[in-house]
């Protein structure tokens, strides 16, 4: 009995770093591998950066076509543009250019 007394007592006297241990193994594993976890972090910050260089790169597209656009305003109307334009789309071509067809 006395063996029994002397084993509850080391429990109980090691309780709390038993439960410090199991918290901590608790906590490290969750800040490595859980939802909000450092590599989920790395993850988020690269897709981020993916985001921002596609959000530039459309804001560079959307700056060209705006400029085309102010050029073709009848207040504005740039004659190079126009008929950079109507070669494009229409399909015209002047007397003495060469068409150049490539795949």
């Amino acid at each position: 009995m006395s063996k029994l007394i002397d084993i509850r007592l080391k429990f109980y006297s090691n309780l709390p770093l038993l439960v410090g241990l199991c918290l901590s193994i608790y906590f490290s594993y969750h800040s490595v591998s859980g939802h909000r976890s450092y590599f989920r972090l790395v993850e988020l910050t690269s897709s981020l950066q993916q985001k921002t260089d596609n959000l530039q790169s459309l804001g560079q597209e959307y700056a060209a076509i705006e400029k085309k656009v102010v050029m073709m305003r009848p207040d504005r109307l740039s004659i190079d543009m126009l008929d950079e334009q109507v070669r494009y789309i229409l399909g015209y071509n002047g007397i003495g250019d060469i068409v150049v067809i490539s795949n």
